[in-house]
This record gives structure tokens, C-alpha cells and sequence, in this order.
């Protein structure tokens, strides 16, 4: 007999969403706080988790103990899926970088529901192609662009820029060691782009940044305001 409540045992009325946001068995809901760790490097990958709420920073920390930011991860996505492809441990850290509501679920809760509920595995199919391509935009902008084409995209995809459903641009709450960090240049060069981005009306600070439409012009355009440096 399925665990699962009799309106989604019905042919045809699972709701993907609707299931991650109920707890249940093999599945948990849990609220983090700003800058509270979720799992660790090195911890045991036994779970699968879905941002609900708020957004995520996945770090790495080297043998030498240096630290780098390898991704941001925001409503509405997966992130610790390596624990379905047999990794044992947590190859990274992952922090809350503001209030965040997490669904949890078991890895073999996970395998469960893709293998029985073929909605469910769509949605999350889906997710891992956009996931990949954003992977692949990512390499060729850091194997072909400057550092400042790199800045302006990043900030863009930050903002929500160009996000599916025509959502509202938001403020960028990262700080310029991490965006440097994200984009493999220095926090100097960072600084300069970002007075340069400033002057030229195309960011603002508020205590956040701001940005706004016309650094996604200008990045479109390929005008001269987003050239080469190095």
C-alpha cells in the first residue's frame, strides 16, 4: 500500500511541487537562517535537497585550505543530486545566504518517486538540462570572454535576468571577494568594473546592487561599453 495521500495515487495527479513542499516519510522540510551551514565537504551524501525558499552558496575548500565559490543556487532548483550517482560524501559545502526554506529528501526516497512517479521525473529531467547548459554557458564564458563580460553576465543571471516566467529583477547581495571569486579574476578588478558599471548608469548601490535593464542592453548590443581587458 503507497504512503502517499489517495488524491495523488491518481492517475494523472501528482503535482511535483506540491509534493516537495509537504513533509512526509523520507522527505523533511527545514528552515535555515543566514549564513547557517546546511551539509559540510565530507559529510555523508545520503540526501537530495530543493530550495523552496531563499538562496544558496555551494563553496569548496581545497587541500590547501583555500576556499572558492562554485555555484549560487536559487528557488526552485536541486542541489547535493551527486549522492544519486554513488558519490559518498559531500564533495562541497553548502551555506544559506539568506532565510531559506529546504525540502530534504532521501536518496532512496529520491530514486523512489523518479522511478514511480513519471511527473516528478520529468521535472526534475528538466531541471538537470537547464542545469547542464547553464554549465556549459559558464565554461565558454570563462574560456572566451573578458572578466568583465564575465562580471556583467554573472550579475545578470544573479538578478534574474532573462528567468523563465518574466520575474522581477533582484537585488545581488554577493560581495565583491565572492563575485571575483565566481568569475576568476581578482577583488581589485572586480571593484573597477563595478565603479565602471556604476558611472555608466548601468548598476546601482543601495546597500545592495541594483542592476538594471540597460547592462542587459549593453552586453546584447556588444557595444563598446562591455569590451575586452585582457
Amino acid at each position: 500500500m503507497t504512503d502517499l495521500p489517495q488524491h495523488e495515487t491518481l492517475k494523472g495527479t501528482f503535482n511535483p511541487k506540491a509534493f516537495l513542499a509537504r513533509a512526509e516519510a523520507g522527505k523533511t522540510i527545514g528552515k535555515y537562517g543566514k549564513n547557517q551551514e546546511i551539509f559540510a565537504q565530507g559529510q555523508i551524501a545520503d540526501s537530495v535537497l530543493y530550495i523552496q525558499k531563499g538562496k544558496v552558496k555551494i563553496t569548496v575548500l581545497s587541500e590547501h585550505g583555500k576556499e572558492a565559490v562554485v555555484g549560487i543556487f536559487t528557488q526552485g532548483q536541486f542541489f547535493g543530486e551527486a549522492c544519486l550517482d554513488g558519490a559518498p560524501l559531500r564533495t562541497a559545502t553548502s551555506q544559506a545566504m539568506e532565510d531559506c526554506l529546504i525540502t530534504s529528501l532521501t536518496k532512496a526516497a529520491m530514486l523512489a518517486t523518479l522511478e514511480t512517479e513519471p511527473k516528478f521525473s520529468a521535472f526534475f529531467v528538466a531541471y538537470l538540462l537547464a542545469r547542464n547548459s547553464r554549465i556549459e554557458d559558464d565554461l565558454i564564458d570563462q574560456l572566451f570572454n573578458s572578466s568583465e563580460r564575465r562580471l556583467a553576465r554573472l550579475l545578470l543571471l544573479l538578478a534574474n535576468f532573462g528567468k523563465e516566467g518574466g520575474a522581477p529583477p533582484v537585488a545581488v547581495t554577493l560581495s565583491q571577494e565572492t563575485l571575483a571569486e565566481m568569475i576568476g579574476t581578482t577583488r581589485s578588478r572586480v571593484s573597477f568594473f563595478m565603479n565602471k558599471f556604476r558611472k555608466k548608469g548601468f548598476i546601482s548601490y543601495n546597500g545592495k546592487i541594483e542592476v538594471h535593464s540597460s547592462l542587459l542592453d549593453a552586453v546584447l548590443r556588444d557595444k563598446p561599453q562591455i569590451k575586452e581587458d585582457e
